[in-house]
C-alpha cells in the first residue's frame, strides 16, 4: 500500500493526506497552543480553526447521489487544506515549504471547480483564488 500511496496521488494531494491522517490521531491543536512560542501561536490557532472548520464542513446528510455527496465532503476537504497552506505561507520560513503550500492553494482550487463543473455545477472558485495563469500567490508574511 505504501508504494500505491506514493506512486498513484499527486504530492499536493500526498502531503494534504499525510496532514489530515497526523492532525485525526492527535489531540485537538488548539490544546496545544497554550504551550507554544509566541512566534507560533497565530499560526497553531490558524490551523486549528482550519482543521475544525474542514471536520465540520465534512459531516454532510447523504443525499442518495453518490456524486454529490462525494463532492460535497470532498469540497471543505480541499478548502482546508487550501486554508492550512495560507497559514503556512503567512508563517512559514522554509521557502520549499512555502512553494509546495503554493502548489497545493493552485490545485485544490482547480480541482474543486473540476468536482463542480463535473456535476453541473457553477464553477465558483473560493473568493480569494488567483486569476487563470498565475502560478504563485503573494501571502502577506507576519513578522519574525
Amino acid at each position: 500500500m505504501h508504494s500505491l500511496f506514493r506512486l498513484h496521488m499527486r504530492p499536493s494531494i500526498r502531503l494534504a493526506v499525510l496532514v489530515a491522517i497526523v492532525i485525526a490521531g492527535a489531540p485537538s491543536l488548539g490544546a496545544n497552543v497554550a504551550g507554544a512560542s509566541a512566534d507560533e501561536t497565530p499560526y497553531l490557532s490558524e490551523n486549528d480553526k482550519a482543521m475544525t472548520k474542514m471536520m465540520d464542513d465534512m459531516s454532510v446528510k447523504p443525499t442518495g447521489d453518490v456524486d454529490r455527496d462525494f463532492v460535497a465532503m470532498m469540497t471543505p476537504h480541499h478548502q482546508g487544506a487550501i486554508d492550512m497552506a495560507k497559514a503556512e505561507l503567512r508563517y512559514g520560513h522554509n521557502e520549499q515549504l512555502r512553494r509546495i503550500a503554493q502548489q497545493i492553494v493552485i490545485e485544490q482550487q482547480q480541482e474543486i471547480v473540476a468536482m463542480r463543473l463535473a456535476l453541473g455545477q457553477p464553477s465558483s472558485a473560493p473568493a480569494d483564488s488567483m486569476s487563470p495563469g498565475t502560478t504563485h500567490m503573494t501571502m502577506p508574511k507576519e513578522p519574525r
